[in-house]
């Protein structure tokens, strides 16, 4: 296996909330290799959009972090040490697409100046050569009328055009790492499939890692080699995307995917995980979070540090997963 390119180990994030702090990130721990593509899927308030701007350095005034986040790209960099040089650097490695552009991209600067203003800014090209490249980029994510459009404001333009011109805008440093930060939630399902179908082509080519945060399993399983499950601040199953959906390895996982409608059988009503779900803020010291809503837990479950461990090729943080999903895990 390649060495990995970002290693997030033992990441915890509080915020101050009403005089103290409190957690909204417990426990979130992996690794991304180069040209590879990780998908992190979980319910509102579990923790997905937090973990990908702690590994941008885009946190709240105030946040706490402790844990490890170290980019190798030619040497090891501890992000969390960077300082303000050093992060410009490293934002111009590791690129965020988000999820609502309108509420990133100043609706008071033309679509050239913000693609082209912080790369002119950090001296990383000329302005000549920056608007040049943005325009190629914009033609390549398929905005139609590149030069004409770098003189355009952001409220002449569409929401899927402007979510292209972010894409644009992270793609113009050449960065090995992109996160992408539910880019398709605002967008029509057509401009949807589009959008995704232009960050997973473009990744392939170029050989970029991809971080991509959804609420959708099945686009997640289709853009990305694995798929991390978040619920309540911490991973609760890493596996490999096609096994994810057939054998998955903790009921919380399992119990997204019988929740979702069929595409081949009707059905009078959709699964419904019992109970409500939890955020970081109000789950238990001890024990599994999930436990309250799972079918299958017991006792064991409620006390004591539940580790992510390796159960027969993935990642899981349930302590009956052999005994549930079988010695094999299904395969």
């Amino acid at each position: 296996m390649s060495a990995p390119l970002l290693v997030v180990d033992s990441l915890r994030v509080e915020l101050p909330i009403d005089g103290g702090l409190a957690p909204v990130l417990r426990d979130v721990s992996f690794a991304i290799t180069r040209n590879e593509s990780l998908g992190i899927v979980g319910e509102s308030g579990s923790g997905k959009s937090m973990t990908v701007r702690a590994i941008d350095r885009l946190l709240p005034h105030g946040a706490q972090v402790s844990g490890r986040i170290e980019f190798t790209d030619g040497a090891a960099t501890d992000v969390m040490s960077l300082d303000k040089r050093g992060l410009a650097a490293y934002r111009m490695r590791v690129a965020m697409v988000f999820q609502d552009p309108r509420a990133h991209i100043n609706p008071l600067r033309t679509v050239g100046q913000f693609l082209t203003e912080a790369v002119v800014t950090n001296k990383v090209m000329d302005r000549k050569t920056a608007q040049q490249r943005a325009a190629r980029l914009l033609d390549e994510v398929g905005v139609d009328r590149a030069e004409a459009r770098m003189k355009q404001y952001p409220f002449e333009l569409s929401g899927g055009l402007l979510q292209r011109v972010m894409i644009a805008s992270a793609l113009l440093t050449e960065p090995a790492l992109l996160l992408a930060d539910e880019p398709t939630t605002a967008l029509d399902v057509t401009t949807q499939s589009e959008v995704m179908a232009i960050i997973d082509e473009i990744r392939r080519e170029r050989g970029m890692a991809l971080i991509f945060i959804t609420h959708d399993l099945d686009l997640a399983a289709a853009v990305c080699d694995r798929t991390a499950v978040m619920y309540a601040g911490s991973l609760v199953e890493v596996n490999a995307s096609a096994a994810l959906h057939e054998h998955p390895m903790h009921p919380y996982t399992a119990a997204l995917a019988e929740a979702r409608p069929s595409m081949h059988a009707r059905a009078q009503r959709l699964t419904v995980i019992p109970g409500t779900a939890m955020s970081a803020l109000n789950a238990p010291a001890e024990g599994c979070a999930f436990a309250p809503r799972c079918t299958h837990a017991e006792a064991g479950c409620l006390t004591g540090t539940l580790e992510l461990r390796e159960v027969h090729g993935a990642l899981t943080r349930c302590v009956r997963a052999e005994e549930i999903f079988g010695g094999d895990g299904g395969r």
